[in-house]
């Protein structure tokens, strides 16, 4: 039998690199095991219906949590996350590609969240609240007006409008995105504010090093309307941590924040003037892997993986190197499912043996548990919006780069790359002036 890896070299020698598909690195890297794409496939269609059930068909808001083991109903609980929101229109775009879902109903799904957003979801210059209600919108508690959660619904909006042919759908999302008002959210600094709340103003937080922060630079940067100076990419701190022979950029958070903003630019095979951060997201995967093995105790080949999560007693951000939280031998499945197109091999190897010795104790209607602890009985009884969404996204980047290919399409966010300074890797870096 002809290897799947010689006929990939064969089509480099006969057609040349240039007219292949722009993830045949990827495809060159991870040879599927059997029984890897259909365990994938589950994966991805379960995760997609979560995004489909628990969200609401009147406004589109998504569930921020809801239970496993629901049946189909809806969680009775109303809070929705504007980020679950953003992870769940990129979801629809997957599950409509898949055939999971009829296309004109999820084509109907996706016009009224666009419409309910843009006419009747409160904002502030643009920016949405973290937590809203469900079915009305109005804002969650004394919940803040959020950069990076309106970040993520805003890459969720611009994905669809990439995706999907319909005039509607593309109308709605370019003034969702044009409307937001990116340089009052710096309030003055050289780095954005975290947050604004209408009791008392802009929260002191800010995004100042190394995170889940590049989409809001680079979203900020490509706006056609209100935009920030591309040097503002310059402005956050990019801190080194060293860790078992492993050095990258990254600050003391969860592996989460090498996941998010991947999952819809491409980063693959371009860097800047700093690093090439597709590669040192792989790097930091396996940091993080092995620091989990550094407890033995807890963690082995088949049984690793801590990012922000529920535990036992609650919600904590939490993993490692160096090590963050309460850290107890919790086991978080989309630690490993965020990292997918990172390090296939590694990341599909767990989540399946996870899968196949724990079941139905740590695997429902919508996929993995949020997290679990075999050892102290304990087993969560929610799915998060989230994790669910960096889970899905992630593994249809790996299976077809369809995220990637698609969000990449929006003109402002290849303009955004290019003022930001990318380039391929192998190129040295523009002239600047």
């Amino acid at each position: 039998m002809i290897s799947r890896r010689r006929v990939l070299a064969a089509m480099v020698a006969s057609a040349g690199y240039e007219l292949l598909p722009h993830n045949l690195a990827s495809a060159l890297a991870w040879m599927p095991a059997r029984g890897d794409e259909a365990f994938l496939e589950e994966l991805e269609r379960r995760a997609c219906l979560f995004f489909w059930e628990q969200g609401s068909s009147a406004t589109g808001q998504v569930l921020d949590r809801a239970r496993n083991d629901l049946g189909g109903a809806r969680d009775p609980r109303r809070m929705a996350s504007i980020a679950a929101t953003g992870f769940g229109l990129t979801a629809l775009c997957i599950a409509d590609h898949r055939g999971y879902l009829p296309h004109a109903q999820v084509v109907e799904r996706v016009r009224a969240t666009l419409d309910f957003h843009l006419n009747k979801m409160p904002e502030v210059h643009g920016f949405f609240y973290h937590f809203t209600d469900i079915e009305t919108g109005k804002r969650w508690s004394n919940c803040e007006l959020s950069s990076i959660d309106t970040s993520l619904l805003l890459c969720g909006i611009l994905m669809a409008r990439a995706y999907f042919d319909d005039a509607r759908i593309k109308s709605l999302a370019r003034q969702i995105y044009e409307r937001v008002d990116w340089p009052w959210m710096l309030n003055g600094g050289k780095t954005f504010s975290m947050g604004w709340l209408p009791e008392s103003g802009f929260l002191n937080g800010r995004w100042s090093h190394y995170c889940e922060l590049m989409m809001i630079y680079l979203l900020a940067i490509g706006s056609p309307t209100h935009a920030v100076a591309p040097s503002y990419w310059n402005n956050f701190t990019r801190p080194v941590i060293h860790y078992a022979g492993y050095s990258y950029i990254s600050g003391n958070d969860p592996l989460f924040t090498h996941q998010y903003s991947q999952a819809w630019f491409d980063f693959r095979d371009k860097r800047d003037a700093y690093t090439n951060y597709f590669e040192n997201s792989v790097i930091a995967t396996r940091a993080h892997k092995a620091f989990c093995l550094s407890y033995p105790q807890w963690y082995n080949e088949d049984y690793w993986g801590v990012s922000a999560s529920d535990y036992v007693k609650g919600y904590t951000a939490w993993g490692g190197p160096p090590p963050q939280g309460p850290l107890d031998g919790t086991v978080v499945p989309c630690a490993a499912g965020g990292s997918l197109a990172f390090l296939p091999v590694d990341c599909v190897s767990v989540l399946r043996a996870m899968r196949a010795r724990w079941g139905k104790r740590a695997w429902g209607r919508y996929g993995f548990v949020d997290a679990f602890h075999p050892a102290a009985g304990w087993y969560d009884s929610d799915v998060l919006g989230i994790d669910q969404g960096i889970t899905v996204l992630m593994a249809e980047n790996l299976r077809s780069g369809l995220v990637w290919n698609t969000f990449m399409r929006n003109a402002e966010c290849a303009r955004a790359m290019r003022l930001a300074g990318f380039h391929q890797a192998n190129e040295k870096a523009p002239m600047r002036g």
